[in-house]
């Protein structure tokens, strides 16, 4: 019988994209209670997925699992970082502003991160992990899948934009696939 994971998020997406890297883990994922929302208030991607996944699994008695994740551009002193979702009101708003901020910067090197913890029902986080993903930011929008700074970040092994990769592609390059894939057999443990 497989033991129950709350995600730390109300996103039926982000739910499905955890559910298919952990399909094998012998957990069952379900969403946070739709009423429970956490301030995000650390200072670091691995701050913040704590944070979430301790409350979440003290309000809810059950095992719980939270990511943080967001762009972080050189040239930029590594902002947006964990202001990335907050860094405008749209994708669309957000994109404009960066490539505003970074103008005719020739170094435009960038890296999304993903940070995610787990805690037990006590709240204790037992489990941690980090992903990276290096590329730099194109000076306008390129491909029209994915969501977020997707159309601007490049990977240049790929000559893709995340916006322009198959599904398959990003998510076994991405930082949160990093991220997922290191924290498998820590989970497969418990």
């Amino acid at each position: 019988m497989n033991k129950l994971l709350v995600v730390a998020t109300g996103n039926p997406g982000k739910l499905r994209e955890m559910q298919a890297y952990l399909a094998d883990s012998g957990w069952e994922l379900a969403l946070k209670p739709e009423d429970l929302d956490v301030e995000e208030t650390g200072e670091t991607f691995a701050e913040n997925a704590g944070l979430k996944a301790s409350t979440i699994a003290k309000v809810t008695g059950n095992w719980a699992i939270a990511d943080d994740s967001g762009l972080r551009v050189d040239a930029l002193n590594g902002d947006p970082g964990v202001y990335s979702a907050r860094y405008g009101n749209t994708d669309a708003e957000r994109i404009e502003r960066l490539l505003r901020e970074l103008g005719d910067q020739e170094n435009r090197q960038a890296r999304f991160v993903c940070a995610i913890a787990v805690a037990n029902p006590q709240g204790e986080i037992v489990i941690q992990s980090e992903g990276v993903c290096h590329g730099e930011i194109l000076f306008s929008p390129a491909g029209d899948g994915g969501f977020g700074y997707d159309p601007v970040f490049y990977v240049p092994e790929q000559q893709l934009t995340f916006a322009q990769m198959r599904t398959d592609l990003k998510k076994s390059i991405s930082h949160r696939g990093h991220a997922l894939k290191a924290l498998l057999p820590q989970l497969i443990r418990i």
